[in-house]
Protein backbone atom coordinates (compact mmCIF):
# COMPACT_ATOMS: atom_id res chain seq x y z
CA UNK A 1 0.00 0.00 0.00
CA UNK A 2 1.22 3.15 -1.14
CA UNK A 3 2.21 5.80 2.27
CA UNK A 4 0.79 9.35 1.07
CA UNK A 5 2.31 12.22 2.33
CA UNK A 6 0.46 15.85 2.96
CA UNK A 7 2.42 19.32 3.28
CA UNK A 8 2.95 21.21 6.69
CA UNK A 9 0.41 24.31 6.32
CA UNK A 10 3.33 25.98 8.16
CA UNK A 11 6.01 25.09 6.59
CA UNK A 12 5.51 22.66 3.71
CA UNK A 13 7.33 20.13 4.81
CA UNK A 14 6.01 16.26 3.44
CA UNK A 15 4.52 14.48 6.79
CA UNK A 16 2.33 11.49 6.70
CA UNK A 17 -1.38 12.00 6.83
CA UNK A 18 -1.68 10.68 10.41
CA UNK A 19 0.84 12.65 12.39
CA UNK A 20 -0.55 15.09 14.80
CA UNK A 21 2.87 17.28 15.07
CA UNK A 22 5.24 18.34 12.30
CA UNK A 23 8.76 16.86 13.03
CA UNK A 24 10.72 20.25 11.03
CA UNK A 25 8.62 23.15 12.62
CA UNK A 26 6.81 21.51 15.68
CA UNK A 27 3.25 22.73 14.82
CA UNK A 28 0.59 20.87 16.75
CA UNK A 29 -2.32 21.55 14.08
CA UNK A 30 0.02 20.88 10.43
CA UNK A 31 -2.89 20.37 8.24
CA UNK A 32 -4.98 22.82 9.42
CA UNK A 33 -6.15 25.56 12.24
CA UNK A 34 -7.94 24.82 15.47
CA UNK A 35 -9.68 27.13 18.16
CA UNK A 36 -7.26 27.52 20.73
CA UNK A 37 -10.44 27.49 23.30
CA UNK A 38 -12.90 24.48 21.87
CA UNK A 39 -10.41 23.05 19.20
CA UNK A 40 -12.80 23.23 16.62
CA UNK A 41 -11.32 23.75 12.80
CA UNK A 42 -11.41 27.21 12.20
CA UNK A 43 -10.19 29.03 9.29
CA UNK A 44 -8.26 32.21 8.15
CA UNK A 45 -10.60 35.01 7.38
CA UNK A 46 -12.71 34.21 9.86
CA UNK A 47 -13.53 36.63 12.19
CA UNK A 48 -15.08 34.54 15.29
CA UNK A 49 -14.71 30.43 15.68
CA UNK A 50 -18.39 29.06 15.02
CA UNK A 51 -18.69 26.52 17.79
CA UNK A 52 -17.39 29.23 21.07
CA UNK A 53 -17.75 32.35 19.64
CA UNK A 54 -14.14 33.09 20.56
CA UNK A 55 -12.78 36.43 18.12
CA UNK A 56 -10.15 34.96 16.23
CA UNK A 57 -8.02 37.56 15.79
CA UNK A 58 -5.94 39.40 18.57
CA UNK A 59 -3.61 41.94 19.47
CA UNK A 60 -0.09 39.80 19.60
CA UNK A 61 1.34 41.04 23.38
CA UNK A 62 5.19 41.64 22.27
CA UNK A 63 4.75 43.47 18.88
CA UNK A 64 1.09 45.24 19.14
CA UNK A 65 0.18 43.87 15.76
CA UNK A 66 -3.09 42.05 14.50
CA UNK A 67 -2.33 38.45 14.55
CA UNK A 68 -5.06 35.67 13.75
CA UNK A 69 -4.65 33.08 16.23
CA UNK A 70 -2.52 30.34 15.74
CA UNK A 71 1.23 29.26 17.28
CA UNK A 72 2.68 32.27 16.43
CA UNK A 73 2.60 35.65 15.87
CA UNK A 74 1.95 36.56 12.10
CA UNK A 75 4.46 40.12 12.88
CA UNK A 76 7.21 39.52 14.98
CA UNK A 77 7.25 35.53 15.05
CA UNK A 78 6.85 35.30 18.94
CA UNK A 79 5.47 32.14 20.55
CA UNK A 80 2.25 32.54 21.27
CA UNK A 81 1.71 29.30 23.06
CA UNK A 82 3.05 27.62 26.74
CA UNK A 83 3.49 24.63 28.12
CA UNK A 84 0.42 23.28 30.42
CA UNK A 85 1.88 23.54 34.20
CA UNK A 86 0.98 19.81 34.88
CA UNK A 87 3.87 17.75 34.60
CA UNK A 88 1.49 14.72 33.51
CA UNK A 89 0.58 16.96 30.63
CA UNK A 90 2.61 19.02 29.31
CA UNK A 91 0.23 20.22 26.11
CA UNK A 92 0.86 23.32 24.47
CA UNK A 93 -2.14 25.47 24.92
CA UNK A 94 -2.59 29.29 23.64
CA UNK A 95 -1.16 31.63 26.30
CA UNK A 96 -4.94 33.40 26.53
CA UNK A 97 -6.28 30.06 27.71
CA UNK A 98 -7.69 29.91 31.22
CA UNK A 99 -7.20 26.18 31.63
CA UNK A 100 -5.86 23.53 29.61
CA UNK A 101 -7.56 22.06 26.75
CA UNK A 102 -6.61 18.18 27.60
CA UNK A 103 -6.37 17.83 31.05
CA UNK A 104 -8.64 20.91 32.43
CA UNK A 105 -5.84 22.61 34.83
CA UNK A 106 -5.98 25.78 35.61
CA UNK A 107 -3.15 27.50 34.07
CA UNK A 108 -2.04 30.90 36.64
CA UNK A 109 -0.55 34.07 35.12
CA UNK A 110 2.61 33.23 36.40
CA UNK A 111 3.11 30.27 33.69
CA UNK A 112 1.53 32.96 31.08
CA UNK A 113 5.27 33.93 30.05
CA UNK A 114 5.51 34.61 26.08
CA UNK A 115 9.59 35.17 24.53
CA UNK A 116 9.65 37.25 21.55
CA UNK A 117 11.29 36.19 18.88
CA UNK A 118 15.29 37.76 17.77
CA UNK A 119 14.22 40.38 15.66
CA UNK A 120 11.62 41.47 17.90
CA UNK A 121 13.93 41.69 21.22
CA UNK A 122 16.36 43.51 18.92
CA UNK A 123 13.21 46.11 17.81
CA UNK A 124 11.32 46.96 20.95
CA UNK A 125 7.61 47.91 20.19
CA UNK A 126 7.44 51.61 19.89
Amino acid sequence: MADYKQPCIHCGTLIDRDARFCPTCASSSPFGFLCPTCLRPIEKGQALCAGCGRPLYIICPVCGGRTFVQETCENCGTRLTIRCPNARCGVMQFYENTKCTACGKKIKDKYRVLTPSAPAAQNPPR
